[in-house]
């Protein structure tokens, strides 16, 4: 049974704001709406851009008749996952952690974090 735009509004749907390095500006979209993506000056208009984007896409959809996905949501990850590298950075892992003073579990936490947070820049 299809939802009503109000309750499709009322879910969690991740939004992605990027800022445009050729044309200036910030992007937005909603990775859980295909296609649903708009832009803004600023960041604050890029939001408000957003925000009827996806009630427009919504009303489409439900106008239209079609599947509207459901968003992605944190409970469907374990936070864990299993990784095998090299023997070589393995050992470099272990030595920095312990320089550091911490597991390297912590270690690959900080480094993954930090590579993530430039990667969305």
């Amino acid at each position: 049974m299809m939802k009503t735009l109000n309750e499709y509004l009322k879910l969690p749907y991740r939004m992605e704001l990027v800022k445009d390095q050729e044309e200036g500006g910030y992007v937005v979209s909603f990775p859980d709406l295909p296609g649903c993506i708009t832009c803004g000056e600023t960041i604050e208009t890029a939001v408000a851009n957003a925000e009827d984007a996806r009630r427009v896409w919504l009303t489409a959809a439900i106008e239209d008749g079609l599947p509207i996905p459901e968003p992605d949501e944190l409970d469907d990850y374990s936070g864990q996952f299993k990784l095998r590298i090299p023997k070589s950075l393995h050992r470099s892992l272990a030595e920095h952690s312990k320089r550091e003073g911490i597991s390297m579990n912590q270690y690959c936490l900080y480094l993954l974090s930090k590579n993530d947070a430039v990667y969305n820049k």
